[in-house]
């Protein structure tokens, strides 16, 4: 009996002492009974531009889609020391932050509560510090000089681009985009990071601003509309989508507009920021978002009890990515950097990049090398990772000082094909997500024989649009006496024309008959 009682004693010691290190849980419920809401009212809890993209694709609106019961949160709050954080309904979970174990103990009684977690230490500075800094590859800038227009490449490009924007682009053949006028026009970006510093005031951002393509920003973490006054990593990221600097620096879908979401708590690492992820896709989805370009990602903790091994990056483990399957489900093209763990013990990818319908973003340089620190594939459960690659080795930013540089980290890599994936989408909003990502998987320049280092390689976004015109365009022709009616289904952009060509019987070459 002694020896029961005693370890009855350390069980319970246990327990206590493994709750007491936190003071940010998540409660996880049961169901989304008694809900106030309705899945045949969508536009209770989804923009009009969400439920439009549900229907275009053929999207059902399911119960993932419903907000968390309002009554539950409720109940939640109303217990004495705790505070609502944020509130997943595709988890159907809430973050909470309390110090007081009987508030644990009452909300794990509520007969809705399925159960009751740490999720991370404390926020008021008492906690350990970082195990590392997860931007510490992306915070070493090299600044560059001002540079000359690129005149020698001007003819025949929409924007003038600069030579290192150009060298950028051209690596995958962008340019063609945005000289045919798929610059991003009528797209949503919902980019997820750890804060936009200062965006509104630097110049890279002068055309967005101006424009107002900024459409709305949230703090998952202060839970505020700020997000100017954080980290300037997310601001970097955007920099590589948006920038408009003619000459110097020009982005890679910079007439798109913004969503800008900040997520992580740069000053620790804790799975409740993979909550703020799942969040923060949640209402890029709800907002309307067509594209989620994420340069975050998770597999090591300040508290090692967290920690996650190889095998869970099997892209179903993981809160992150079981967020980034859903937003993709919901028909939103999903893009999260591969991580820049290829150099370290871990050596491999992060969730949520992990997950089969994410897109992980590895990084080379502008003449298509691989950087060293690109994380490695393949997933956890043997998909092919990353699944396509971009610049990240050298690429260029805009800097918190107000100058632009050029940095190295998949970081940015994720967000330059993010951003012409966008441009590619714009010009065929008929297929969804998923085709687009293969046009793009096709394209690239390891199709045939992919590798864990960058996947199916790197795409070239002319050979892409080519291919998708040539599954969408449709001919047909007939003949009355001597009219010949020919008709045809095709995309057209500005000052496109079409020339008609003919070979009759005996001839051996295609002469022009026409033009419209």
């Amino acid at each position: 009996m002694k020896k029961i009682l005693l370890l009855f004693i350390v069980a319970v010691t246990f327990i206590v002492e493994s709750q007491a290190q936190f003071t940010r849980y998540i409660v996880k419920l049961k169901d989304k009974g008694n809900n106030t809401f309705s899945l045949a009212n969508p536009s209770g809890y989804l923009s009009q531009r969400s439920i439009e993209r549900r229907t275009r694709y053929g999207i059902a609106i399911d119960s993932t889609d419903l907000p968390v019961t309002p009554s539950y949160v409720t109940q939640i709050r109303n217990v004495p020391n705790v505070t609502i954080l944020n509130v997943s309904k595709w988890l159907n979970a809430v973050s909470i932050q309390t110090s007081d174990a009987n508030a644990i103990t009452a909300i794990t009684a509520l007969p809705f509560v399925k159960s009751v977690g740490g999720l991370a230490a404390r926020s008021t500075g008492d906690e350990p510090g970082p195990t590392r800094n997860k931007f510490v590859t992306e915070e070493a800038i090299t600044p560059l000089p001002v540079q000359t227009q690129r005149t020698e490449q001007l003819t025949g490009d929409f924007f003038n681009y600069g030579t290192g924007s150009f060298n950028e682009i051209h690596l995958h053949n962008g340019e063609f985009l945005h000289n045919i006028g798929l610059r991003g026009q009528g797209m949503q970006i919902a980019m997820l990071d750890g804060g936009f510093f200062n965006y509104n005031s630097l110049r890279a951002f002068d055309s967005a601003n101006t424009n107002s393509q900024v459409l709305s920003t949230w703090d998952f973490v202060s839970r505020n509309a700020t997000v100017t006054d954080d980290h300037p990593h997310g601001m970097q990221c955007f920099s590589t989508i948006a920038a408009n600097i003619p000459g110097q620096f020009v982005g890679k879908a910079p007439k798109a507009s913004f969503h800008l979401f900040r997520t992580e708590d740069v000053a620790s690492e804790y799975p409740i920021e993979e909550h703020n992820w799942v969040c923060g896709a949640e209402r890029a989805d709800s907002a309307g978002s067509d594209i989620i370009s994420s340069s975050l990602g998770y597999y090591d903790f300040d508290n090692a009890v967290f920690n996650y091994t190889y095998s869970n990056m099997d892209g179903n483990t993981t809160m992150a990515v079981i967020g980034a399957d859903l937003a993709a489900k919901k028909g939103l093209m999903v893009f999260n950097s591969a991580g820049n763990e290829g150099g370290n013990a871990w050596r491999f990818l992060v969730t949520p990049s992990d997950g089969d319908s994410v897109v992980a973003v590895g990084a080379v340089n502008s003449s298509g090398i691989v950087g060293s620190f690109s994380s490695y594939g393949p997933s956890g459960d043997g998909q092919i990772k990353p699944d396509m690659a971009s610049v990240g080795v050298a690429a260029m930013v805009q800097t918190s000082s107000n100058t632009i540089g050029t940095s190295n980290g998949t970081s940015f890599a994720c967000p330059n094909m993010a951003g012409l994936a966008t441009c590619l989408w714009q010009g065929f909003p008929e297929y969804n997500n998923m085709k687009i990502i293969q046009a793009l998987k096709q394209a690239s320049n390891k199709f045939s024989t992919p590798d864990d280092r960058i996947g199916y390689g790197i795409p070239n976004l002319k050979m892409a649009f080519t291919n998708l015109l040539t599954e969408y365009a449709t001919s047909a022709a007939s003949a009355n006496a001597c009219t010949i009616t020919v008709t045809w289904n095709s995309k057209d952009v500005a000052n496109m024309k079409y020339e008609i060509e003919r070979k009759v019987p005996g001839e051996s070459v295609y002469t022009k008959s026409g033009r419209c």
